[in-house]
């Protein structure tokens, strides 16, 4: 036993473990009906699911399956259903063993109560039944085929090794449902379970994958709406010249911007899905192991040349979004790169007129402070020649003029001294403090 070593288990081992057994193939015999139904429920369904499903188990007095099961089987007299929840669909396939007078005149689906079937959650995507005879009861000539389905769209190989013979024509009956017919040659029970799996998972798959086909053409005419407009735009990237344009340049190509991610949000999931789908289908029709019957199409070629294209023109599309995704970012980008050059052009232009204006300024103050220690000068001589006349009068000086005369370059030499000391206080001040 692993838990024998003491190594610590990761939360999600057990987990993966069960999900490679989760959804077995079926053990059939034949002869056998399949009915096999899908409705898209969207990603949040599933309680809805488990309590319908529940109701069927006690409606058949059998026991319901776990509130976060995502699969069960129901044994019931008569029939058995499996259900199967997926991402954004679910599937009903109702098994009934025996045969029926002609195929596809008694389907499985009779077995289910109709009331049950009405309520089932979601909508119907795809519908079909699986008729499973033996070689002995069935002709296998092409041409006796048509008494059940459409001869001029008849479909069919030889699957599984020559095991099996696999005959559709894609047509939806009268009650909507598509119709296979496997001539059991010599099918072991896994062999037909996994057989008429495979060709559940197909048109299933097929459907799902066709969703995104009329998203992808009704998105056609936006799409070329918005490459003409951007081509627009661009002609008059090539012309704009004011700064006023560029900014309304931009601002339409930030709305086409916005208009292209909003698409793309609303699409990616889809186109996503049908790419997957697409693989999906083509795997499965690989498992089929295919061989041709003379004169008609196989599964495989009818495939190719229905659903090919259809999964080109999705993958077409969003191609095409992305490239415009591409494009209107670049040329935004080429936009913002010439508003800014023209922005810092304005700001060049704003830092030279600054830098003539402070030079001025400066000049100015050289001006002011020549005047300054002039007249600054001019008060303090005339203070002294005060103090000098006051000091003749007293007999300390014997003339008021020589003095006064003498104080007047010395006054000058300190008052600008003072004031250049000062400016260069405030001029250390300002640099300290910037």
């Amino acid at each position: 036993m692993v838990e024998s070593t003491g190594i610590t288990a990761h939360p999600l081992r057990n987990a993966l473990l069960r999900e490679a057994h989760a959804r077995p193939f079926e053990s059939l015999n034949t002869p056998l009906r399949v009915s096999h139904l899908v409705l898209h429920t969207g990603t949040s369904g599933r309680s809805a699911e488990v309590a319908h499903v529940s109701a069927l188990c006690e409606q058949m007095k059998i026991a319901p399956p776990d509130q976060d099961a995502g699969h069960c089987i129901i044994e019931a007299p008569g029939f058995r259903l499996r259900w199967e929840r997926h991402t954004e669909f679910s599937t009903y396939t109702i098994f009934v063993n025996g045969a029926e007078s002609s195929p596809f005149a008694e389907p499985a689906l009779d077995s289910i109560p109709k009331a049950w079937l009405s309520a089932l959650p979601g909508e119907l995507i795809a519908a079909m039944h699986v008729t499973l005879r033996s070689a002995k009861e069935t002709p296998a000539d092409p041409k006796q085929l048509g008494a059940f389905l459409q001869a001029e769209s008849l479909a069919g190989s030889r699957c599984a090794g020559g095991a099996a013979t696999v005959w559709t024509d894609f047509l939806a009956d009268r009650d909507g449902f598509l119709r296979f017919l496997v001539i059991d040659e010599t099918l072991t029970p896994t062999q037909a379970g996994r057989l008429v799996q495979r060709l559940l998972e197909v048109e299933t798959y097929r459907l799902m994958a066709l969703l995104g086909f009329p998203l992808a053409r009704e998105l056609s005419p936006d799409i070329t709406d918005m490459e003409t407009r951007l081509g627009t735009l661009m002609d008059r990237l090539a012309t704009v010249s004011e700064l006023a344009d560029e900014r309304d340049l931009l601002t339409a190509l930030t709305a086409l911007s916005a208009r292209v991610e909003r698409m793309m949000a609303n699409t990616n999931f889809r186109f996503s899905a049908t790419a997957a789908y697409g693989t999906l289908v083509r795997r499965r029709l690989k498992a089929l192991r295919e061989q041709r019957i003379e004169g008609v199409s196989t599964l495989d070629e009818f495939m190719e040349r229905r659903l090919a294209p259809a999964l080109d023109t999705c993958v077409h599309m969003g191609e095409r979004l992305e490239r415009v995704s591409k494009r209107v970012s670049r040329a935004a980008n080429l936009l913002r790169t010439r508003v800014d050059v023209a922005l810092e052009a304005q700001n060049r232009d704003l830092l030279d007129s600054m830098n003539r204006r402070a030079q001025l300024q400066l000049r100015l103050q050289q001006t002011v402070e020549g005047l300054s220690v002039v007249i600054l000068s001019y008060y303090s001589v005339s203070l002294l020649g005060y103090a000098f006349k006051g000091l003749a009068k007293a007999g300390i000086v014997a003339d008021a003029n020589i003095p006064t005369a003498i104080s007047i370059p010395i006054v000058i030499a300190v008052v600008a001294i003072g004031i250049r000391k000062a400016r260069g206080r405030v001029i250390r001040a300002d640099a300290d403090n910037p």
